[in-house]
């Protein structure tokens, strides 16, 4: 099979992509409007780009009706936000939080999920994400420039917060532990407990 990407609708060119480059890491970012209404919503074409500065990014689409989202309004005028990172005890409230609901209601009040305060940011944090990064943020750049349908998100991060529990003896993080959760295509998820280790060639 081949496909000319040029001529798929953008809904086909979305479901062959999320379907095949997979599994995609989960951001689920919290953030704080100017009003003070704390926000929270799921986002899987994420990824970290660089170690330093230590940057992860994150791509917000623009809703069908063309309004933005709570999330990318709430990081244009505040320039923070807190990056979780998703476990398998906390997939449901992850997805959850997905719902499209009106601006300014904020999704930990509505599905019940609780807060802690963060250090460096004023956006809160997920209570019991096993990783949250406080960011700020670097840039913000509509994509693509003639006629932007989606803005991406740099993410300078601050400050990490590691739950105790996913680490090892040695202080590292053990993927068993960890027990992640990732975006396949359509409504599947997996999980990080499978792995395996090759040892990279010198």
């Amino acid at each position: 099979m081949q496909l000319d990407f040029s001529k798929l609708a953008p809904l086909d060119a979305y479901r062959w992509l999320a379907s095949t480059i997979t599994p995609r890491p989960i951001a689920w970012v919290s953030t704080l409007s100017k009003e003070g209404v704390s926000n929270l919503a799921p986002f899987s074409f994420f990824q970290v780009i660089s170690d330093d500065p230590a940057t992860l990014l994150v791509n917000i689409n623009t809703r069908g009706d063309g309004q933005l989202k709570d999330t990318l309004r709430n990081v244009q005028e505040t320039g923070e936000l807190v990056i979780q990172l998703v476990s398998f005890e906390q997939a449901e409230a992850m997805n959850a939080s997905a719902a499209w609901l009106p601006h300014g209601v904020s999704e930990f009040e509505t599905c019940g999920i609780a807060i802690e305060p963060s250090v460096r940011v004023r956006a809160p944090r997920v209570l019991g994400a096993p990783v949250s990064f406080e960011c700020r943020v670097a840039e913000i750049q509509p994509y693509p420039r003639g006629n932007p349908n989606c803005h991406l998100v740099f993410a300078e991060v601050l400050l990490a917060h590691i739950d105790d529990a996913v680490l090892t003896e040695a202080g590292r993080v053990d993927p068993q532990r960890l027990d992640l959760v990732g975006r396949l295509g359509g409504s599947a998820y997996t999980r990080t407990r499978e792995t395996f280790n090759m040892v990279r060639p010198t």
